[in-house]
């Protein structure tokens, strides 16, 4: 199928311009990106000009919380009022809330301003691939996701980086200021070479749906975030916090059940196919947290390097997704996105079983090699198990189904922080330091465990991927590309 006639059925207008669109898209995902961890060399700077130590790490948590509860809301409406409303105003979200942190006063104000920016980071977050989704054909889809899936990579590289140079040079303060012109120029480029039709229709909002929602999964994320950090998992506010946000879940399938535009159609939710790949999408987020958040840790402080020794050894992972996922197109056209699927999910399991090697005799060579191997892998399986789940429906639903998978990843990111948190202190007390002063043996053994955790999460995305549909294995059709199930 051509991509004209994707565009037909997408509702995209033909003179949308791809390329300057895609590099829009990019530079969108990068700020929201880079704003997930700019801030962590600048603890100490903020700190000491607005105080509330206790309160910074909430400069963390309140931004991925914001973030993840909105991400659904948004696709739902970007399939009723179109992706570049809603992209816009995440972007626009996004810049006053980077203003406004950057002339924050107190540490409080700046928690509540990293909300601002965290509301709009959930609006761009699964824009960017829906809007990928209307432009691209599916045999160039896995291609381009590939780079959006590599912005994130560098950026978890880039943002400490950053944030030291602007500590080093100007202020914490610019942290957030020159987000100004990079999102003015993403914007431009998005609201003037990005044209779709939107079916005009009766917009019937699920308010109901939506708001039980958002304060369920705030309740579930605030829950794991701060569990056996703010307050023991068995005491009652953990207890009280994750038994609210089960039952509001409760209450939001009842409430979908009688919406007539529910803002979540829990029939996507019976289709093994959507089931299969969020399972994924969650497993790829813990992963790719679990190696951003430890391979730095250990190259620096077992192997003894310096922070650009260990962003280069972390890097290793970003260039080897892109490279897979560019020819993950080719490769499912020919033998099935279920096959190609498992492939990609075989090398994780190949390359994060590599990683319970390592120990404090090894080389950056080999954790570099390591993380290569799994870029390798999550590029043969991220971007295929979203084309599958955005294929499996029709235009007036991409938006939503491709928020819900989003959801997913963000949601296993948390879990993520939460576990392999859970897994270091436990390690490290069990060992008798006291956090302040970590030996190399002490901190090895707490990665080995965090190693090994990430290697139990690349089996699960296995299982996931095992779960698709057979007849997902087949070279998709011109109706597969069209929006039929799978």
């Amino acid at each position: 199928m051509s991509t004209d006639q994707d565009a037909v059925s997408a509702g995209v207008g033909f003179r949308s311009e791809r390329g300057p669109v895609l590099i829009g898209i990019m530079l969108s995902t990068a700020l929201v990106a880079i704003d997930a961890t700019v801030i962590a060399t600048a603890v100490p700077s903020i700190v000491g000009s607005l105080g509330g130590f206790a309160e910074f790490p909430w400069l963390f948590s309140v931004y991925l919380l914001a973030q993840a509860v909105t991400v659904p809301v948004y696709g739902k409406l970007a399939d009723v009022f179109g992706r570049k409303p809603m992209m816009l105003f995440g972007i626009g979200l996004f810049l006053i809330g980077s203003v406004l942190c950057g002339a924050a006063w107190s540490m409080g104000s700046l928690i509540a301003f990293r909300a601002v920016q965290g509301l709009g980071a959930g609006a761009v977050q699964p824009m960017s691939m829906t809007i990928v989704g209307d432009l691209y054909s599916l045999k160039e889809r896995a291609k381009v996701q590939g780079y959006i899936a590599s912005v994130w990579g560098v950026s978890s590289v880039v943002g400490p980086t950053l944030g030291g140079v602007f500590l080093e040079y100007v202020s914490w303060r610019w942290i957030f200021f020159v987000n100004i012109p990079l999102c003015l120029i993403a914007a431009a480029t998005i609201g003037l070479r990005f044209h779709e039709r939107v079916e005009r229709r009766r917009p019937r909002i699920d308010y109901a749906g939506a708001g039980v929602l958002t304060i369920a999964l705030t309740l579930l994320t605030l829950g794991v975030l701060e569990g056996g950090q703010a307050w023991a998992w068995a005491s009652p506010q953990s207890i009280a916090v994750l038994a609210g946000g089960a039952v509001l879940l409760g209450v939001f399938v009842l409430v979908e059940r009688k919406a007539a535009d529910p803002v979540v159609p829990l029939r996507l939710l019976r289709n093994r196919l959507l089931v299969a790949t969020n399972l994924v999408s969650a497993c790829v987020g813990a992963v790719l947290l679990g190696l951003t958040s430890y391979v730095p840790t250990f190259v620096q402080d077992v192997l003894g390097t310096g922070p650009l020794v260990a962003g280069f050894a972390l890097a290793a992972l970003t260039l080897g997704w892109p490279i897979s996922a560019s020819q993950a197109g080719r490769m499912y056209l020919r033998v099935g996105i279920r096959s190609t699927a498992l492939l990609g999910a075989s090398v994780v399991v190949v390359g994060s079983s590599l990683l319970l090697l390592l120990g404090g005799s090894s080389s950056v060579l080999q954790v570099g090699a390591t993380s290569f191997v799994i870029g390798l892998g999550m590029g043969f399986t991220a971007a295929p198990t979203l084309i599958a789940a955005q294929s499996a429906v029709q235009w007036q639903e991409r938006g939503v189904v491709t928020g819900t998978n989003m959801f997913f990843r963000s949601a296993g990111s948390a879990v993520g922080v939460a576990a392999f948190g859970a897994i270091v202190n436990a390690t490290l007390g069990g060992s008798g330091t006291d956090g302040d002063r970590v030996g190399p043996v002490a901190l090895t053994a707490a990665v080995h465990n965090v190693f090994l955790g990430t290697a139990v999460l690349a089996v699960a995305m296995l299982a996931a991927v095992l779960l698709m549909p057979r007849n997902a294995a087949r070279a998709p059709t011109r109706e597969f590309s069209e929006g039929a199930a799978l």
